[in-house]
């Protein structure tokens, strides 16, 4: 079995952990995320040597293909989509080969009866053990079925009993769509296997950045004793996208941006930058941290809905030149769609270290770029000693890019070289790319490779995920029961409506330009 002693944030190159043989089920393996970002992913932990000797991947879907077909188009997908190229055809074949395909319907027992089978004779021809990890990559509501299906047939196993192998299932977001369904799908899952089991996947945890977030602050004294509200005046996290929802139409119809991005990513970025120090770095201890930043947020009431979130849609605009669609323009959406494509909100910490302090999200589709950054601005330090010469300086800022280029970069304020002594901003910038010389691995890579471990540091927990949809519920019910009276209210390519700068405006600051 895995073996205890793994430290949570050793990079997997670096570990000297041994990773059980295993097989890993994609459930929806004929789907855009398999293609794009699971097998590219398997690909470059097979090239890194990352997998386990004895390792082999099934595909589970209702359309009919062999297995030669499914490999055949794993190949394309892997020299389309993966991060390292082109193919290698030495190691594709001896990874092709660990390649396997099973149709069946997700709701049908003969079809489970047979893919016991399979699995059997993997175990047999692959030496894996009975070991398994499920990747749900389907529309959330087949899990319960899925679930439900795998346990009648005794392919999940009781992780309190079963001693010599294990399973374990990777499920992706959303966890529900508010806060009573993520409860009551908790409650479906838990009949049939345990919150051990359970691996809920938010991959911007898997990111460099993302995972580097506890090292920077808890690793660096300097940042820490200044990370309250004491030196700190606000933070911002920005998730923005120049894309539209391209061919997500009906998944969107149903989500909105909150749910798609903010209840989730976000929230898990935001606890992570907000946590008290952890007692080690375990996952129990890691996730009860979160939990507690996520327990002392203050609930939207009375005017905070229309005072302190502003809800967008973007309409026709330019991006990178050429004309796009607007949001109800595009492909099955109605035409009088009332469903966010931006949404933005402040709220506050009910705690020591972060009285008074604001905290600004905002996410958004066609803005006019793509990055995801965490921005921390400190207090402008007390006196006047520059300010009565009649120069102003900025307040320093402390930025974590998730994506792209990630890496790290502080704002401060120096003298220009030259007799009047202009104050001026200049940046402080690491990158990871620069610095170590390499290509950041993708998320997917670690998370599964982490799955694998039995590691779920990087994975949501129960009560992570029930905290945030407890937060954000009363505002999704308050934009459910009152219609936006104007909507499309950006253009793509723009910064978002005019409401979410007059948020910041009010309190007398603005959004950072990224």
């Amino acid at each position: 079995m895995v073996s205890e002693e793994v430290h949570p944030f050793e990079e997997p190159g670096q570990t000297s952990r041994s990773l059980d043989p295993c097989v890993v089920v994609i459930f929806g393996a004929t789907g855009d995320l398999t293609a794009r970002k699971l097998m590219p992913a398997l690909y470059n932990l097979k090239r890194e040597g990352q997998l386990p000797a004895n390792f082999a991947c099934c595909g589970f879907a209702r359309r009919e293909k062999t297995d030669e077909v499914f490999r055949d188009e794993m190949k394309k997908a892997v020299s389309e989509h993966s991060r390292v190229k082109p193919l290698e055809e030495t190691l594709w074949d001896s990874f092709h080969s660990q390649l396997f395909y099973h149709q069946s319907e997700f709701d049908d027992d003969a079809g489970y009866e047979r893919f016991a089978t399979h699995l059997a004779d993997l175990d047999t021809q692959m030496g894996t053990q009975g070991n398994r990890i499920y990747y749900l990559s389907t529309q959330p509501s087949f899990f319960p079925t899925i679930i439900e299906k795998l346990k009648k047939h005794k392919l999940l196993y009781d992780h309190k009993t079963e001693k010599e192998k294990w399973s374990r299932v990777i499920i992706e977001k959303p966890f529900g769509h508010d806060l009573n369904s993520a409860l009551e799908l908790q409650k479906d899952l838990m009949q049939h296997l345990s919150e051990e089991q359970l691996y809920r996947i938010d991959h911007y945890l898997g990111k460099e950045t993302a995972q580097n977030l506890l090292v920077f602050r808890f690793g660096n004294s300097i940042f820490e004793n200044l990370w309250n509200h004491r030196y700190i005046d606000h933070v911002q996290f920005t998730v923005a996208e120049d894309i539209g929802i391209g061919t997500r139409g009906r998944f969107y119809e149903e989500q909105g941006l909150v749910r798609d991005i903010m209840q989730n990513h976000m929230m898990q970025l935001f606890s992570l930058i907000a946590m008290e120090p952890p007692v080690n770095l375990s996952p129990s201890a890691i996730h009860d941290e979160k939990v507690k930043v996520l327990e002392a947020l203050r609930p939207f009431k009375g005017d905070d809905f229309e005072k302190s979130a502003v809800r967008g849609q973007y309409g026709k605009g330019f991006t990178s030149g050429e004309e796009v669609k607007g949001y109800r323009e595009e492909e099955n959406v109605d035409p009088k769609s009332k469903i966010e494509t931006y949404g933005a909100v402040r709220f506050f910490i009910d705690n020591w270290r972060w009285d008074g302090v604001p905290f600004y999200l905002r996410g958004a589709k066609r803005l006019p770029k793509r990055a995801t950054e965490i921005a921390v601005t400190f207090k402008h330090p007390p006196g006047i000693l520059f300010h009565e010469h009649g120069q102003k300086h900025e307040p320093n800022v402390l930025a974590i890019r998730i994506q792209p280029n990630e890496g790290i970069a502080l704002k401060i304020n120096c003298k220009v070289p030259g007799p009047s002594s202009p104050i001026q901003p200049v940046k402080m910038d690491f990158r990871y790319g620069a610095f170590f010389g390499l290509t950041p691995p993708d998320a997917y890579e670690r998370l599964i490779c982490d799955c694998i471990a039995g590691d779920n540091t990087l994975f949501a927990r129960q009560d992570e995920v029930f905290h945030s949809w407890q937060f954000f519920t009363p505002l999704l019910d308050h934009w459910a029961n009152t219609t936006p009276k104007d909507f499309p209210n950006y253009e793509a390519g723009t910064w978002g409506p005019k409401a979410s700068d007059e948020m910041l405006a009010r309190d007398g600051r603005k959004w950072r330009l990224i």
